[in-house]
């Protein structure tokens, strides 16, 4: 009797077990994801149950748990490319097998890439295998069948075709998975460039009436700001050693050697336009000479901004004092000498002497001006720009000729002019600094990261109040007497800086700076003190999408985004059914840093982001490299290029597609890849922002 109640016993446990075996803990969905005419993306999507999980395709010792794997039935229609490839696993010690093993929770995404060698609709067929477990016991089912059904083309029979598709193995992260095929029909003109007429989407709509209707109001204030950057930047030209004594001394020529006064003050004029077309003509004629787009693709050059960043040491340096930047002394002597011919030659050579002479000191400014300036994309930048400085290095020359009085009140020339020059020498080193900031952000080399750039910036600017206050003197200074009350507004200036930027090594947003620091998830510790004020990234975690999870993540301010991923983002929204806003940006893109910091954190713009609207950032200054079934060959700027980095390929996207070459851009698109409204460029406004999304999403749902 006990034996028969034992093996019942027995029975019942075994069947306990066998029950338990039976049961699906990880749920597979299949679904196919097309690349090109003859590849396709089989992805095995799986669901697993909570409290258990599933192992990586990597296997793990002898005595580790059995990974997952996908063997396919051999078939002369396709090939595979590469091996399967995983979504991010976890790492760390199992309890089970007393090792460390990778595993997924809740999801996994496992693709594989396939070759098409048929112009026939196929079933792709295969066996897959995991093993499941929890802290107390592991499942082990066997192989499952699974199948996809995908469509050949005739293309995929021309073996010439197939073999310029390049195969590699896939890697676990690929740096992009955006659609080269879209990107490619997208462009319909064989001459791509910035400055083009018209555009057609995928499905023939011209979008000439939406990049017509782009919302220019951001652009005019960006204008405004180029101008009156340019201003200052002339303003401070005309306090420099090289620039201030020509003042008294031109207009003295003119009232003296003119007859009347009436003639002395037209010939100051003549003299003062002459300097704004010099300077206007100079930045013109360097944009057109290598092209807005092109000087804005310089501008985020790696070895542009590394040059750059030489250029501005070595200018700083002579500014402080070591030694002294001159022209050729004979080419500035034949210009010198045609200002002798008199007449408005004459005038107009005087003002290119002066141009040539105040080479060392207003040269790092005009180049950092035009650099800045070229960040918008088309020529409008450096004629603000160029216009703005050339004004401000006129004006006193036109104003002291009128009123010839005026230059007894101007100070006399000495050793102040040289603490100018010093303290510009200082600022030329904080913005070198800047340019060697944009390199590190290109390449993300995280050498100059946020902690390192504004620790040095405190050193510089902490130097420069101690020399204002006449802690200590370089060569060329002389002796300070007393601290004029200038001086000291602008010792009080630089040691304010100094202060605010400190709480800045712990993480503060330090917004007076947005723009020029390097951004805040570009730190040692992007989550220190200060970083998120709403703690809205604390609350916004990454949607749970088995399929399109693992290229989302939540920015510093709360806002789920993906990051340069395209087609995932497009088929993300489609499968949502919300609007795409596609936000072309760029690492060391000013105006991108300032809407982040200043229209992005507002309350009600996170909640249609999240909410309402899917967003993608592309960022058209990564250089990383493609995976080499992205590359692809263009027409562009005149001729054929291939594209084979990150960057280059949005950036072609967004000037063949959108006839624009400047960030930021913003554009919301249906699942048609159609705008819902006006394309907008750079806008401070967070009402306008606000109202510029309301009017997508509602066009969205009509």
């Amino acid at each position: 009797m006990i034996k028969k109640i034992s093996l019942l016993v027995l029975v019942f446990i075994n069947s306990f077990v066998f029950l338990n075996a039976q049961e699906q803990h990880v749920k597979f969905k299949f679904t196919t994801q097309k690349v090109s005419e003859c590849e396709y993306d089989l992805k095995f999507n799986a669901a697993i149950d909570e409290g258990w999980h599933m192992y990586s395709l990597k296997k793990v010792g002898e005595d580790g748990p059995n990974p997952t794997s996908f063997v396919f039935t051999k078939s002369k229609d396709y090939e595979l490319v590469g091996n399967p490839t995983e979504s991010k696993t976890i790492k760390e010690h199992d309890k089970v097998f007393d090792m460390t093993v990778e595993y997924f929770k809740r999801i996994a995404v496992f693709t594989q890439r396939i070759k098409l060698k048929t112009d026939k609709k196929i079933i792709i067929k295969g066996k897959s295998e995991y093993q499941a477990c929890t802290e107390e016991q592991c499942v082990f089912p066997p192989a499952d069948d699974f199948e996809f059904t995908v469509q050949g083309t005739a293309l995929c029979l021309n073996n010439k075709t197939a073999a310029t598709e390049t195969i590699s193995t896939h890697s676990t992260d690929t740096p992009c998975a955006c659609d080269t095929a879209a990107i490619l029909a997208n462009a319909k003109t064989k001459d791509v460039h910035p400055t083009s007429a018209k555009a057609e989407l995928h499905q023939g709509t011209s979008i000439a009436e939406n990049t017509s209707a782009i919302n220019t109001g951001g652009e005019k204030r960006s204008w405004w700001g180029i101008f009156i950057a340019g201003f200052i930047g002339g303003l401070a030209a005309l306090l420099t050693p090289c620039v201030f004594p020509m003042i008294p001394m031109n207009v003295s020529f003119f009232t003296k050697q003119s007859k009347t006064k009436a003639q002395g003050i037209r010939n100051a004029l003549i003299y003062s336009i002459s300097i704004i077309v010099l300077y206007v003509g100079l930045g013109l004629g360097v944009t057109l000479i290598f092209g807005a787009g092109a000087l804005h693709s310089l501008s985020t050059n790696i070895w542009f901004n590394l040059a750059f960043f030489v250029l501005l040491l070595v200018f700083a340096m002579s500014f402080l004092g070591a030694f002294e930047i001159t022209l050729p002394s004979s080419f500035v002597n034949k210009m010198d000498a045609k200002s002798d011919k008199g007449g408005y030659v004459g005038i107009f050579f005087m003002a290119f002497t002066l141009a040539l002479v105040s080479f060392s000191c207003t040269g790092p400014i005009i180049g950092t001006l035009l650099v800045e300036a070229s960040s918008t994309g088309n020529i409008t930048g450096p004629f603000f720009g160029m216009f703005g400085f050339s004004l401000a290095l006129a004006l006193p020359f036109g104003l002291f000729a009128a009123f010839p009085g005026w230059l007894n009140s101007l100070p006399q020339s000495g050793g102040w002019l040289n603490s100018v020059k010093v303290t510009l020498g200082f600022l030329e080193l904080a913005l070198a600094l800047k340019f060697a900031s944009n390199a590190d952000l290109v390449v993300q080399a995280g050498i100059l990261t946020r902690e390192v750039f504004v620790g040095l910036w405190i050193v510089i600017f902490a130097l420069l109040t101690m020399y204002l206050l006449g802690l200590f003197k370089t060569p060329h200074d002389s002796e300070v007497k007393h601290i004029s009350v200038t001086r000291l507004f602008i010792a009080i200036t630089s040691f304010f800086v100094t202060i605010y930027l400190i709480p800045g090594m712990w993480g503060a947003p330090l917004k007076l700076f947005s723009g020029i620091l390097p951004p805040l998830d570009y730190s040692e510790s992007p989550h220190g003190f200060g970083t998120n004020t709403n703690n809205a990234s604390a609350n916004i975690t990454t949607p749970q999408d088995a399929e399109f999870g693992q290229f989302m993540e939540v920015n510093k301010n709360g806002i789920v985004h993906f990051k340069n991923h395209y087609e995932k983002a497009l088929a993300y929204a489609k499968k949502v059914g919300k609007p795409l806003l596609i936000d072309f940006t760029g690492h060391a893109c000013a105006n991108c840093r300032k809407t982040e910091d200043y229209v992005w954190p507002d309350t009600e713009v996170i909640k249609r982001l999240n909410n309402d609207i899917v967003l993608v950032s592309l960022y058209v200054d990564d250089k990383r490299e493609l995976d080499p079934k992205e590359y692809m060959k263009v027409q562009w700027y005149g001729k054929e290029r291939e594209i084979t980095d990150i960057g280059d390929k949005y950036k072609y996207m967004e000037e063949s597609v959108y006839k624009q070459s400047t960030q930021p851009l913003y554009v919301l698109i249906d699942g048609d890849e159609k705008p819902l409204n006006a394309i907008r460029g750079y806008n401070p406004s967070i009402e306008e922002y606000i109202n510029w999304l309301d009017e997508g999403i509602k066009n969205y749902k009509k």
